[in-house]
């Protein structure tokens, strides 16, 4: 090729990413090179999100690589040299109340396309992980735990422990789930122990009885057991939800770092090391406001040998809290375990830019293995409830008596994510250059070679971008309070 040639076509190439800058719901915003021939398998695929929604995880014109030209844009360096945490998967919880919903209201084929909508990565988004409600929550049909007894009686050899209520709608929709998805996680957190193991004697408030630790831990045993007994493998725990959060109308339990300590420590790991469990025990499961929680414990030399990580819900502190317990102890993982959208917030645009600049983009890049929002499924009421949150969001929503079903922002946040960057990947080095201005990137690479990079574009305006990857770029225009993921060998 002449060198005039190659000034033309680089001349052409920057004048068309610029005209595209005024294009903004055009269906070529990603056009291919103008030298790109049919079948080059140097393609990147493309998926967009648009935040005015005229584009929702929609499959556009493929880019292609070609020789690093001056265009003007930022460039954002993806180096695949460097690695950072492997990732673990990212989906929802399996609330009572979603499970229900998706058990009873939707029949048959409906349940079994949603499912693989959901859950199978080439049908559908590819969800990856589940969390479990261990008893009931605030988002359950009613109260319970599996081991309730009449007040005044306790049961410390745990004869009358049973999974009946889950039994209903929770493991039968599990197993449906993995059927699709065989090694997807299953995370189990309990929102309080029976009433029995409990000083308010309530499912409500108080703390875990000193002299019901070892059946608590028991108890902890008994419900891995059983669901093992299902069919289904609890790959990790938590030990409470939210431990500082305790003054609910819904079950919860108060558990200061000391005391989850010590329950760690001297009850539960050794339990599990007993009875041969190798799943996971993770601790804290709340906000990012105090990183101490988790730090404290992970300082004791004997319990830190019993746990696998920490865990992190956003109602309250900033995500760069998983990066500080990351530097306290770089050999314990993180993960993000909770957040909710809701009728507060209901603009598209800027729910999905929070997401990508808080949940996703910003837990990966803070270390986490994981990402995972709050109920996967309520109805049309923002239930069924139970006694919490009146106005929470599912990922999508099921209308109670249509069985239409609704994809709300959450679900296209989490599907930039779930469908492609799947277990086993890597976080990649993606620097973008301050010169971006209102950007988030963040890169990673498959155990089949491909790297997946998704970008958010903050500002009220469209940007363009330079991606450069180990010398091959491209170019990619990206319009106001928008994601895109891109995919390439």
């Amino acid at each position: 090729m002449n060198t005039f040639y190659k000034i033309f076509r680089n001349a052409l190439s920057f004048l068309l990413a610029i005209s595209l800058l005024g294009c903004s719901g055009k269906d070529n915003t990603y056009p291919e090179g103008p030298d790109d021939p049919p079948g080059n398998t140097n393609r990147i695929q493309v998926y967009l999100t648009r935040g005015d929604e005229t584009k929702l995880f929609s499959h556009e014109a493929a880019l292609s690589f070609r020789q690093s030209a001056s265009t003007g844009y930022p460039t954002i360096m993806v180096d695949t040299t460097q690695h950072f945490q492997e990732i673990e998967g990212f989906g929802a919880a399996l609330t009572g109340s979603s499970a229900y919903l998706i058990n009873r209201k939707l029949a048959g084929d409906a349940r079994t396309n949603l499912l693989n909508e959901l859950f199978d990565p080439d049908k559908g988004i590819g969800l990856s992980y589940l969390r479990l409600t261990m008893g009931a929550s605030d988002f359950s049909l009613s109260d319970f735990t599996y081991n309730d007894m009449p007040a005044g009686e306790t049961d410390f050899a745990l004869d009358h422990f049973s999974l009946s209520q889950d039994l209903q709608d929770v493991v039968p929709v599990l197993k449906e789930i993995v059927h699709m998805a065989p090694a997807i996680p299953l995370l189990g957190s309990p929102w309080s122990p029976p009433a029995w193991m409990k000083t308010s004697g309530s499912l409500k408030g108080g703390k875990l009885k000193p002299e019901c630790y070892g059946v608590y831990s028991d108890y902890f045993v008994k419900y891995i057991q059983a669901m093992k007994a299902e069919g289904l493998t609890i790959d990790a725990v938590t030990i409470q939800n939210e431990p500082l959060h305790f003054t609910a109308n819904y079950p919860c339990m108060e558990m200061q770092a000391a005391e989850q300590l010590d329950f760690v420590k001297n009850y539960l790991g050794p339990r599990f090391v007993a009875a041969g469990l190798d799943t996971k025990i993770i601790i804290y499961d709340h906000n990012w406001d105090e990183p101490e929680y988790p730090m404290t414990i992970l300082d004791d030399a004997t319990a830190r040998n019993y746990i696998a990580g920490s865990a992190f819900h956003a109602y309250a502190g900033d995500v760069s809290a998983m990066t500080m317990v990351h530097n306290a102890h770089p050999d314990k993982a993180l993960y993000f375990t909770e957040i909710s959208g809701g009728a507060w917030a209901t603009d598209f645009a800027g729910n999905l830019m929070w997401n990508m600049r808080n949940i996703f983009i910003g837990t990966t890049r803070n270390w986490s293995k994981n990402a995972l929002l709050w109920n996967l499924a309520l109805n049309e009421h923002y239930g069924p409830q139970n006694n919490g949150c009146s106005n929470c969001r599912g990922v999508i929503t099921i209308n109670s008596v249509t069985a239409s079903v609704t994809r709300n922002v959450e679900y296209y946040a989490l599907a930039h994510f779930s469908k492609f960057v799947r277990p086993g990947a890597v976080r990649i080095s993606a620097q973008v250059p301050g010169i971006a201005g209102e950007t988030g990137a963040v890169a990673f690479q498959n155990r089949d070679g491909s790297k997946v990079m998704v970008i958010a574009n903050y500002a009220g305006e469209m940007k363009g971008y330079a991606v450069n990857q180990n010398g091959r770029e491209f170019v990619a225009t990206l319009p106001p309070n928008s994601v895109i993921t891109l995919v390439w060998e």
